[in-house]
This record gives structure tokens, C-alpha cells and sequence, in this order.
């Protein structure tokens, strides 16, 4: 699920290159890892609470000491938390989405970072390409796999005719995912428009602007306007018009459906890659790694609300669920 808060440039804290890329070499002290999460959103607190608890479950309690910092949406607040971490002489940074990535990068070229939910760590030049990560950088991706949340649609909703995208143009995880959109609309002779928010305020606006004009809306992987998901779906449901999103957590919230993000699987990668790289693998010797499994979901409460009948072909391959369900594997 994820942000595009950008932050100014300031300098690291000094850490020498050679420890900050192989914690291990500090010897027996605890491992300071600091975590930077944009915003309270169900979708970032997922990943945050998993990749403490696959940590513990890894057995590393004893071996690493967090500190997590919150910048409730103030980009400002992100730029703040990374100079205070980086001051505190953190071993390892673990921002939360695409725009704490960016700040962190742009903070320090020592300390070791490994970014978790950001969809395309290229386009936000944090990385050359997936393999090869010789700065201080790496982590895991979540791209979406837009496509196929696209024929799904047709399956579920075969006579849409025009989709409706709602989007931050702002974050650049929700640009990607869109560019993908229209490619796939535009290849496959289905129309689109837009709506573009710069923050959660503006959603309801947006939403209501396509409403008679559109037959399904989009969203892809966008914290903005998942924040604001249950105004969205509301609007969206009394103009009967189905919501595919790029994010479990999204469909959980009342969208219609997804083949997106599972962000308990991510965020336990990511544990799994600090893990690694607190044991003493380098971030040379760590590529970037894409999400291991997509989360499957329909609503079934949101179906039912606007008549669509899940296909029996269906049936057996996605996780139901409904509004009130509890987030969980798909």
C-alpha cells in the first residue's frame, strides 16, 4: 500500500561506509534499526506491526533495538524523523513507502537502507534496476499487478465501458500504476478519465466529478486516496458504480476488488531482508526483490450491494470477504 512525501536533502550522520553496510561488524551491540512511517493508514500500520513481529518470530529480539517514528503526513515531519534517527546513530534505516525512501536516500549514502512498499524503486531513483543495488539501498517492491486487475474487472463487470481513475499524481507508486492502466485501457479500446487528488480532503470531490460519467473507478497502490476509502466507496456505491483498487486493505474498506498487494507477505520479505542483512549480507549482496504473492479478494457485501454476481469460475480462486472481515492472507 504507499506515499510520495518528498523531503530536502541534509547530510548523513557520519557513519562509516564499511560498518553502516554490514551492521554484523559492530559487534554484539543491539542493532538500532529505525522505521519511518508516513501516516496512520491500516495498509502502512500492516506493514509496520508485520515486519516487527516476523523479526521477533525470526528470533531477533535480542539482537535489535527499533525506533519508530510516525510523521503523520507532514513531509516535513519525515524530513525531522530521518535527521533525529540518523543523529541517534541509527545501523539501519527501514522507511515505509515511496516518498520516506526518497528522504532517506537523499539523507545518507552510509547508513543502510532497505525501503519496504515502494512499487517502482527505479522510476523513483532509488535504484539502477532490481539487481543490482551497489549504493546503500535496496528493498522490497509492490508493484501491482494492474493488468490482471483489469481482467478481472472484465469478468466481474464485462459491460464497463469507461473507467474513472482516482488518483495522487503527487505519489509516484500511484503514477506508475496508472501509466499501466491506460496503457492496458488504451490497447484494449477501453476509455478512461481522471481525477487527481492532493490529499485525502480532496477525494470526495474527485470521486463525485466522474459520477454519471463513468461505469467503474480505479485506484491503484495510492496511501492518499486509501485513506479516504470508505467516503470513496460510499459515493461509488449510491452511484452503483463498482471500485477495483490496487490493495487488499482497499477491498477490506469497501472496494469491489483486487489482485493486489497481501501486505502481511510484504511486510514480512522485508523483515526477512533485514534479517539478512543485520546477519552480515551487504546491500551489494542484497537485490531488490518484488513481492512474493498477490492477494486475491471480492467483497462480497460490496457485490451484493451493487447486484454483481461473482461468477462460479471465480469462486474458488479469490478470497471472499466482507467489509467487516478481518484483514488477512490472500
Amino acid at each position: 500500500m504507499v506515499g510520495a512525501l518528498m523531503a530536502s536533502v541534509f547530510a548523513g550522520c557520519g557513519t562509516s561506509a564499511a560498518s553502516s553496510t554490514n551492521p554484523s561488524q559492530a559487534g554484539e551491540k543491539k542493532y538500532k534499526i529505525g522505521i519511518i512511517q508516513p501516516m496512520d493508514h491500516p495498509s502502512l500500520d500492516q506493514i509496520r506491526e508485520t515486519i516487527v513481529s516476523e523479526l521477533s518470530a525470526l528470533g531477533m529480539d535480542d539482537k535489535i533495538e527499533i525506533d519508530y517514528e510516525n510523521a503523520q503526513g507532514d513531509t516535513a515531519a519525515v524530513t525531522t524523523i530521518i535527521n533525529n534517527m540518523l543523529s541517534s546513530n541509527v545501523d539501519l534505516l527501514v522507511p515505509i513507502a515511496t516518498g520516506p525512501a526518497q528522504a532517506c536516500a537523499k539523507a545518507t549514502k552510509d547508513v543502510p537502507i532497505i525501503f519496504s512498499a515502494v512499487s517502482n524503486p527505479i522510476e523513483a531513483k532509488l535504484v539502477d534496476s532490481f539487481d543490482k543495488t551497489d549504493g546503500n539501498i535496496t528493498g522490497v517492491s509492490n508493484s501491482i499487478a494492474v493488468e490482471d486487475i483489469f481482467k478481472l474487472a472484465q469478468e466481474l463487470t464485462p459491460n464497463v465501458k469507461t473507467y474513472g481513475f482516482v488518483y495522487n499524481p503527487g505519489e509516484v507508486n500511484s503514477v506508475t500504476g496508472i501509466n499501466r492502466a491506460k496503457a492496458y485501457c488504451d490497447a484494449n479500446g477501453i476509455a478512461y478519465k481522471e481525477a487527481t487528488v492532493t490529499n485525502s480532503n480532496d477525494v470526495q470531490q474527485a470521486v463525485q466529478s466522474l459520477v454519471g460519467k463513468v461505469n467503474a473507478f480505479f485506484t491503484p497502490n495510492d496511501n492518499t486516496v486509501a485513506s479516504a476509502m470508505p467516503l470513496y466507496e460510499k459515493i461509488a456505491e449510491e452511484a452503483k458504480i463498482p471500485v477495483y483498487v490496487g490493495a487488499d486493505s482497499m477491498v477490506k474498506d469497501g472496494g469491489l476488488a483486487t489482485v493486489g498487494i497481501d501486505y502481511t507477505v510484504l511486510g514480512k520479505q522485508t523483515a526477512q531482508m533485514i534479517k539478512r542483512v543485520i546477519d552480515g549480507q551487504t546491500i551489494a549482496q542484497t537485490p531488490v526483490e518484488s513481492i512474493q504473492k498477490y492477494a486475491k479478494m471480492i467483497n462480497t457485501d460490496t457485490a451484493k450491494k451493487l447486484g454483481i454476481i461473482i461468477p462460479q469460475s471465480l469462486q474458488g480462486d479469490f478470497q471472499q470477504i466482507t467489509t467487516t472481515t478481518v484483514n488477512s492472507q490472500g
